[in-house]
């Protein structure tokens, strides 16, 4: 039995000027708003699987400004974080599975206090054995990390279309490959935080850092033993989440949740940098084996993949991650013989979860990789290997999906390698490298699709609600339950409701989200967020214009000066005790999935996108540099190009880290990272000064405008172009990520 001092704590200070601001009212609440706030720290577990033996907090409650600590024997309802599964609990109860699990909580008058505190935690722990390897926890000796079906096998999915003994046999080539990706952080600008609040009546009340307010609700819902109904919450400024603040913001929020419950004062609970990155979910680990087979002219017959994500401790989205790589790992592709196996495990590190792509940048990898060793044992141009077996209107997917509109693919491999020159380029390339003896260039293509919204693994998810009101003065108030965080939804929702309306943008507000006021719209996630909040305001403002056209009708107000005249309609309604009031729905077109075959429509549609990039490495210190960058998309109706673009170049960004310089080691179940001077993420110094965007528009008949998704598509084509081009300029096979300068150097010395 050993005894350790627990030294993994997280709690909570704001700056008393702190007034951020989206959407004109939201703000990320300081101190000054909540008199008598505590502050939360977090005693977490030191050790990667064991039995708790003992935990004593008496030096913690003697701190003279501790108010009170938290076991999990006593939280009122139940003791669980409510994701998919019910199997992670809010604090460990008898057992720990992953360094950093919370297991008691603590409330403090001030942060310095509650660190101070915490670190006086003794814990005794019967430590077990632990598994890191999602390989080895398969094993059937390995130690059970939790209670799957099968040992440490959370989920296993699967696609059977055609023959694929009979598409290998018709194969001219077959390439095998197998493709190996680590940790991604998320590098979100504020951490993780929340502030819970006791309302009157029994209620409480969540501030904080989130994209999925109503997951929020249900999880604070169930640990509490409340009902929705007195459980509040209310979105805060969120500089960026890319996924992580879909499912960890539950938890923390919990966490919060159960201290200003058992005091009945406001706790805020915010995560340093170093427990943010040390504590929640990332990109999944992954291990893809692919075989690919084409016959001589470049024509796909076959693919036969397996890949395993490393799933944590815990389930969290690691079922819906697995699904869409599963989705996704054919490509956009005409492929007539598919053998698909995913399987997402249970091993003792952080539990992994959403991240920009959710599971398919990983199969990209793999499937784009493939495409060029094949264009390379056939002697075929890479971007015509793609162009010969791109997805057109009236084809099949890989799940037997036939696509009757919206599909821009083709489009965006030849528009890609018109703007990016690349015949020409190729040659130059060639000559540069033919020079320099230090120095290699290099071109790398990637095409990708993207499944838009929550597909058929979660239909009922893909809803969305609009409430829209004509104030007195003509402005028109909207809410929606999908949040800014960044991507620019509020300016695109306000252009929508603009053009919908004939209103001047400047007199539309969309208030800021709280769960009391707006419709259950599911989670800002899966590049829906314009698409379906969009098509609900478009139905509010459906209703909204006839009852204004009735109106109008009744005052002798022409149709053509109906906008200039709606202070004039709208003072009527008020005179006349008229319901200026409408509310909007939206639901996803309908989608169908067969988990015995992984056959069906998948998703009610695609977005696509073709990059190129242009690397240079240094051979003597295998640092990369990314020169020049082409990216197309076809995201249906662009609704903003400014805004478009920019979450673009931030995708091509977010690509290359992933690609090139991002990772996180890990020991014994310990991620060995804890900020940014360890960390790398890219700069401005690292993106390609030459960056050029364009847009093919396909249009989507059922979307807002004819608009589809955008935002996780630039980062899943992004990372592979450039893996790509390094892989071209050194003439060898890469495989595995981040392609850091020790990487890069071996590849050169091994090519």
């Amino acid at each position: 039995m050993n005894e350790r001092t627990n030294g993994m704590i997280g709690a909570a200070v704001l700056r008393p000027d702190a007034i951020d601001k989206v959407r004109g009212e939201a703000r990320f609440v300081d101190d000054l708003a909540f008199p008598g706030m505590l502050h939360a720290a977090v005693i977490r577990s030191t050790v990667p699987h064991a039995k708790i033996c003992k935990l004593n907090l008496k030096s913690v409650s003697k701190h003279p400004r501790v108010i009170c600590t938290l076991t999990a024997n006593e939280i009122p309802g139940e003791n669980v974080v409510h994701v998919i599964y019910d199997d992670q609990p809010a604090l460990a109860d008898k057992i720990v599975r992953y360094i950093g699990e919370p297991i008691a909580l603590l409330a403090a008058e001030d942060r310095a206090s509650a660190r101070s505190a915490a670190a006086h935690a003794t814990i005794d722990y019967e430590e077990i054995e632990a598994v890191f390897d999602p390989l080895s926890a398969l094993s059937p000796d390995a130690p059970t990390v939790a209670v799957p079906a099968a040992p440490n096998l959370f989920n296993a999915m699967r696609i059977r279309k055609g023959d694929v003994a009979q598409g290998f046999a018709q194969a001219d080539v077959i390439v095998e490959g197998e493709y190996r990706t680590g940790y991604q952080e998320h590098a979100y600008l504020e951490t993780q935080g929340a502030i819970a609040v006791p309302e009157l009546n029994g209620a409480i009340a969540i501030y904080g850092t989130m994209q999925c307010p109503f997951y929020v609700q249900a999880a604070v819902a169930k640990v509490l033993g409340l009902p929705l109904s007195k459980v509040r919450v209310i979105q805060t400024a969120t500089g960026g989440a890319f996924g992580g603040k879909e499912d960890v913001p539950s938890l923390v929020a919990c966490l919060a949740a159960l201290l200003a419950w058992k005091v009945r004062r406001s706790v805020k609970l915010v995560f340093d940098r170093e427990e943010d990155i040390l504590t929640t979910s990332k990109r999944h680990p992954s291990i893809v084996r692919y075989k690919s087979g084409a016959k001589a002219d470049g024509t796909l017959t076959a693919i036969e993949v397996d890949f395993v994500y490393n799933a944590g401790a815990y389930q969290t989205l690691s079922a819906a991650v697995l699904w869409r790589g599963l989705m996704h790992a054919a490509g956009p592709y005409r492929i007539p013989h598919v053998k698909i196996d995913g399987r997402s495990v249970a091993t003792n590190t952080v539990p992994c979860g959403a991240f920009r792509g959710f599971g398919s940048p990983q199969v990209i990898f793999a499937h784009e990789s493939q495409m060029d060793r094949l264009a390379e044992r056939l002697g075929i141009d890479r971007l015509e290997i793609r162009r010969r077996n791109a997805l057109q209107i009236g084809d099949e997917t890989a799940t037997k999906q036939r696509l009757s509109e919206s599909v821009g693919v083709l489009q965006t491999i030849e528009e890609a390698g018109r703007l990016a020159h690349w015949e020409e380029r190729l040659r130059k390339v060639e000559a540069f490298n033919a020079a320099s003896r230090d120095r290699r260039r290099g071109l790398g293509i990637s095409s990708v699709m993207y499944g838009v919204g929550l597909g058929g693994k979660a239909p009922f998810l893909d809803k969305a609600g609009a409430y829209m009101k004509l104030e007195a003065d003509g402005s028109i108030g909207i809410a929606v339950g999908t949040v800014e965080m960044g991507q620019g939804l509020t300016t695109a929702l306000t252009q929508i409701a603009s053009e919908a309306l004939s209103v001047p943008f400047d007199r539309i507000h969309l208030a800021p989200v709280d769960s009391s006021r707006v419709p259950d719209s599911g989670p800002t996630v899966a590049s829906r967020g314009t698409m379906m909040s969009g098509l609900a305001i478009l139905d509010a403002a459906a209703k909204l214009k006839e009852r204004i056209r009735t109106v109008a009708k009744d005052l002798h107000i022409p149709k053509n000066e109906i906008p200039s005249r709606l202070k004039e309609i709208a003072q009527a309604f008020f005179m006349r005790n008229l319901d200026p009031a409408v509310e909007g729905w939206a639901q996803g077109a309908p989608v169908d999935w067969d988990e015995e075959t992984g056959l069906g429509n998948a998703y009610f549609v695609y977005s696509y996108a073709t990059h190129i990039a242009q690397v240079e490495v240094d051979l003597t210190t295998g640092e990369v540099s990314v020169e020049n960058f082409v990216a197309v998309h076809d995201s249906g109706r662009i609704v903003n190009h400014q805004l478009a673009s920019g979450q673009v170049e931030g995708g091509i960004a977010q690509g290359l880290g992933f690609a090139l310089m991002e990772e996180i080691p890990e020991k014994d179940g310990r991620l060995m990272t804890t900020g940014f001077t360890t960390y790398r993420i890219p700069t401005i110094r690292d993106v390609a000064p030459n960056i050029e965007v364009g847009f093919i528009e396909a249009i989507y008949s059922k979307g807002p405008f004819g608009a589809k998704g955008l935002g996780e598509v630039p980062l899943m084509a992004s990372h592979t172009a450039v893996s790509r081009a390094v892989a071209h300029a050194l003439g060898a096979k890469i495989t595995t990520y981040p392609l850091s300068p020790e990487r890069v150097k071996g590849s050169v010395a091994y090519r």
